[in-house]
């Protein structure tokens, strides 16, 4: 278990809620408008990372075809998509536990953040009913670099005022992890990509075994 830690910074997709399947139907509409095709591992190769850098991936050796502007709205299009998507969420797509793992680090006094790149992160948390734990919210709206960059993470730390070393990232991503780890963060891993960076401290599989570490 951690003793010291004075906050948490959770990322939003993959750990407080699960919109992978949202993004990669968006993603392969607006991919068989431009003739490309994608399969499922595509959900794995964006995991964590901006809008803008996914659209790279997808265009791939195609990239230097299309001008800024007309990427730009192409990423317009998949977030217009995606955004109809997320309208039939609701509290129900909150991540098992949430709610009862957020009461426990409430009560032993942490301070709660998100930290996620995705621009519809208020908008997704008002969606599961999450939107009133934290004290801080960083996203994608607040910062110009993804992950594995730690600006995000950052981002956040400094709105709720604590030192990186005593605040703890919960992350499903690789990346995120890696970001975490640049940034002097205590990075925690949910979920098997996470997991399989080294610098991870902690690897669990849901967040209900973050209680026991996180709430001595």
């Amino acid at each position: 278990m951690i003793g010291d830690v004075e906050a948490v910074i959770f990322d939003l997709d993959g750990v407080l809620c699960f919109t992978d399947n949202y993004h990669f139907l968006a993603w392969r509409e607006v991919a068989e408008s431009l003739s490309i095709k994608i399969d499922d591992s595509f959900k794995d190769r964006i995991r964590g990372i901006s809008r803008m850098d996914s659209l790279e991936i997808l265009l791939g050796p195609e990239s230097g075809k299309f001008s800024d502007a007309e990427k730009q709205e192409i990423a317009d299009r998949k977030n217009a998509l995606y955004r109809k998507m997320l309208e039939t969420m609701g509290p129900d797509d909150k991540a098992a536990g949430a709610e009862e793992l957020l009461e426990n680090l409430r009560k032993r006094g942490l301070k709660l953040a998100v930290g996620s790149s995705s621009r519809n992160t208020g908008m997704i948390l008002d969606r599961i009913g999450l939107d009133g734990w934290f004290d801080a919210v960083a996203d994608g709206t607040m910062v110009s670099a993804s992950k594995p960059d730690p600006e995000v993470f950052l981002k956040a730390a400094s709105l709720l005022g604590t030192a990186l070393s005593r605040s703890a990232v919960v992350e499903d991503a690789y990346m995120g992890i890696e970001a975490a780890v640049r940034g002097g963060f205590i990075p925690i891993a949910i979920g098997n990509d996470a997991a399989r960076h080294p610098g991870a401290l902690y690897r669990v599989s849901c967040l209900s075994e973050l209680i026991p570490i996180l709430c001595p």
